[in-house]
């Protein structure tokens, strides 16, 4: 059985809060991007877990795919042995939710292959244990996030007279880090508000909060989001903690720009 778990950018990111469990209370717009990786999943004798395509980082007992897996297991004591095949397109440490989405799909696809009737709720609750972000993948709609980014409310943001541009540098940015350098501060106009507003309004309204510690310490990052502008992007903004940044471009237009070679660029449609 295949799935093909698919990445995600915010629409405006607010750090509201410092939290007293450590974390942040956020407010952001989860919006599905359809730049996707591909999970295969099979019975088999014993665990195996494999990747192709780009790199990934860290130990494989580590990626989420094997945790979503070990967590389910504790539950489902009959679940068995499978064989697990991952090919990255989602580059990492991009602040586009391709670790997450891996996980949170997992969990989808071994509640349907091995009939564990688990509902949307219950796989909500499992996929939070993985990842503030995992919840939103199992939804998989624009949705306005609160609290960690696991309280989700769909949301209706149309973008289909769009096409986008995801530039990542090659660059990799310690959500740890960015936390640390943000004075959470409630913002005068929540972002469920500028999103209903015409696109045209968002450039000037519709922030990251991560963008000037970001910027700062990183200006090839701010460079991205400049050129994006020049070259035409209605809006353009750095995606979670980064590094990767996008631009929303009319469908019908020419899009004339260019990025060094070892950029990751992918031009998608909504």
């Amino acid at each position: 059985m295949v799935s093909f778990p698919n990445c995600k950018i915010n629409l405006g990111l607010n750090i509201v809060n410092k939290r007293n469990d450590g974390y942040h209370d956020i407010e952001t717009i989860f919006f599905p991007i359809h730049l996707r990786d591909s999970l295969e999943l099979i019975e088999k004798e014993k665990n195996e877990f494999s990747t192709t395509g780009l790199l990934i980082d860290g130990e494989p007992e580590k990626n989420l795919c094997i945790k979503a897996y070990d967590l389910l297991k504790k539950d489902f004591p009959q679940l068995p042995s499978v064989q697990m095949h991952l090919h990255k397109a989602i580059p990492m440490g991009a602040g586009l939710g391709g670790g997450s989405a891996n996980g949170a799909f997992t969990l989808k696809l071994l509640n349907k292959k091995f009939y564990l009737s688990l509902s949307e709720k219950q796989l909500t609750h499992y996929s939070l244990q993985l990842g503030s972000d995992c919840p939103f993948f199992i939804l998989n709609k624009p949705c306005f996030a609160t609290g960690r980014g696991e309280i989700l409310e769909q949301t209706e943001v149309d973008l289909s007279g769009y096409k986008f541009l995801i530039v990542k540098p090659p660059i990799h940015i310690s959500t740890a880090w960015a936390f640390s350098t943000i004075k959470p501060l409630k913002p005068v106009k929540s972002i469920m508000e500028i999103i209903q507003q015409s696109i045209s309004t968002w450039k000037a309204e519709l922030i990251n909060d991560f963008e000037i510690p970001v910027f700062e310490k990183y200006p090839e990052i701010r460079n991205i989001k400049e050129k994006l502008y020049e070259a035409g992007a209605i809006y353009a903004s750095m995606s979670g903690s980064g590094s990767a940044v996008y631009g929303i471009f009319k469908k019908d237009s020419a899009i004339s720009i260019t990025f060094p070679d070892n950029y990751f660029a992918k031009t998608l449609f909504s």
